[in-house]
């Protein structure tokens, strides 16, 4: 579990992108969330211009990275996409010694320049993805999800996406609670890891929404999806979600699929596992109890869900997440650097490509803009 969170900042850093990182890895211990050491970086200290034109302070050079459990290479709104020596150096480094390394939109190709993507999968902006292809042929660039998890390296697509990449880095250290928590706290969507397309606007003339651009249907199929999560122990069906829509079955599921990439029924029995997964991390409630309070029939069938998901039982889930929680403290309260303890659902090349990355709603396209000439 991360401790020390180090964001790099190239000159011309989106400052969007810093607002957002540091949002999310802001100290929220008086919530009993787990508090953070961020800091930011440059290639030098002193004062960095962001792609605004605004200055920052930058107190740190690419040696607090030395220290860092996870390092986030920030986007640029404009500025060469190239990394210097040392700061390339530091990266490898720091990954080399056991830290997470992250970077999304922009941020990729700077990353991709250490070789840490090499043979990887990756991801990042859909008008970015040509050029980190031609620019990088050991990278497999995934252009339809917003974050490729790769164990200790995690990419983004575009730069409100890194708000979903660092709450599934959450999520995948500290659990379902706390990256809920935080992005309840942060005022944005928390999300599930399940994996999805993505949602982009086409690159010609055509409007902005996939399908038909019924601003009302996109208006009421957002307060379905809203408003289902609160009401999981209901017995609810796609028919009911259509009627609450507003729309025929046949019409609410096409208008789903196209604004969330999959279908009614998959979305709501991961809205299901999610809450079963926060409840396993927070209470001692029994199996059956907590299979129906998300909407489950029997605890036998939140088992097979849950299997297929995590390839293991939600018993075993919740053992393995409480003795990897009194492990960090063990570690923490001794002092001792230690290694970290795996996450309770490792990344696994053997796992589909579906089920190691994730989105949020397609309702909220992402997209950072590259500047002109890029």
């Amino acid at each position: 579990m991360f401790r020390s969170v180090v964001a790099f900042a190239a000159n011309g850093v989106s400052s969007y992108g810093v607002s957002a990182v540091s949002g999310i890895f802001a100290d929220r211990s008086h919530l009993g969330l787990p508090a953070f050491s961020f800091t930011v970086c440059a290639e030098a200290g002193g004062r960095l211009r962001t792609d605004l034109g605004l200055c920052m302070q930058v107190e740190h050079g690419p040696e607090a990275m030395d220290r860092a459990d996870l390092v986030i290479v920030l986007p640029v709104g404009s500025g060469t996409l190239k990394l210097g020596e040392p700061v390339s150096r530091a990266l490898v480094a720091a990954y080399r010694r056991g830290a997470v390394v992250a970077a999304y939109c922009s941020g990729t190709i700077l990353l991709a320049g250490t070789g840490l993507l090499d043979g990887r999968r990756a991801t990042t902006n859909w008008r970015l993805t040509g050029l980190l292809a031609d620019g990088y042929p050991k990278v497999t660039v995934d252009p339809d999800v917003l974050y490729v998890d790769e164990g200790r390296v995690v990419t983004g697509a575009g730069v409100a996406a890194g708000v979903d990449m660092c709450l599934h880095l959450l999520r995948r250290e500290y659990g379902t609670a706390v990256s809920n928590a935080v992005a309840r706290e942060s005022m944005v969507a928390p999300r599930g890891e399940r994996g999805q397309v993505r949602y982009v606007p086409a690159p010609s003339g055509d409007a902005g929404h996939a399908g038909h651009g019924d601003a009302g249907g996109d208006g009421r199929l957002a307060e379905v999806l809203a408003m289902t999560p609160d009401r999981l122990r209901d017995v609810l069906t796609v028919d009911d979600l259509a009627r609450n829509a507003l729309m025929s079955p046949r019409t609410f599921a096409r208008r789903f699929r196209e604004a969330t990439g999959t279908t009614p029924h998959a979305w709501l029995t991961d809205q299901r596992l999610d809450r079963a997964e926060e409840l396993l991390e927070t209470t001692a409630l029994p199996i059956q109890e907590i299979a129906r309070l998300v909407g489950f029939s029997s605890d036998a069938v939140l088992r097979d869900h849950f299997v297929r998901r995590h390839g293991i039982s939600p018993r075993r889930y919740r053992r393995t997440f409480r003795e990897r929680a009194e492990a960090v403290r063990a570690r923490q309260t001794s002092g001792r650097p230690g290694p970290f303890p795996e996450p309770v659902s490792s990344p696994d090349p053997s796992r589909s490509r579906q089920s190691r990355t994730t989105c949020r709603n397609r309702l909220r396209p992402t997209a950072c803009t590259p500047s002109p000439g890029r």
